[in-house]
């Protein structure tokens, strides 16, 4: 049921975005304390981005989620901002991070909702 998708400027070879994939699998697991096994990641192609008017590499996240908790977007942001600068080497202060929580009746999978 988690769901974060990544958007950067930054062209990234597939070894790359497979080894982002799977780190960010793991760290959203570790953060939400849920199962690998229902998380998904995504990594849109590279876009024309700027950040304080600057195209120097930048990402834009969207982190969303059955039960998240504003109480710990705090840590959640420490976690994947490092994770973006470690993988991608984009300073955590060109990182900006949506965080959305759903309600189980509107989080669809397997032909019912959760």
């Amino acid at each position: 049921m988690p769901y974060l998708k990544i958007q950067t400027n930054k062209v990234l070879d597939e070894p790359v975005q497979n080894a982002l994939l799977k780190k960010a699998s793991a760290t959203i697991s570790a953060q939400l304390g849920k199962p690998v096994d229902y998380i998904m990641v995504a990594i849109d192609p590279p876009r024309p981005m700027m950040f304080a008017g600057s195209d120097e590499p930048t990402a834009y996240l969207e982190l969303k989620s059955i039960g998240l908790s504003s109480a710990n977007t705090t840590d959640f942001s420490a976690a994947l901002c490092n994770l973006i600068a470690g993988e991608l080497s984009i300073d955590k202060d060109r990182v900006y991070i949506e965080f959305s929580n759903s309600e189980r009746s509107m989080w669809g999978w397997n032909g019912a909702t959760f």
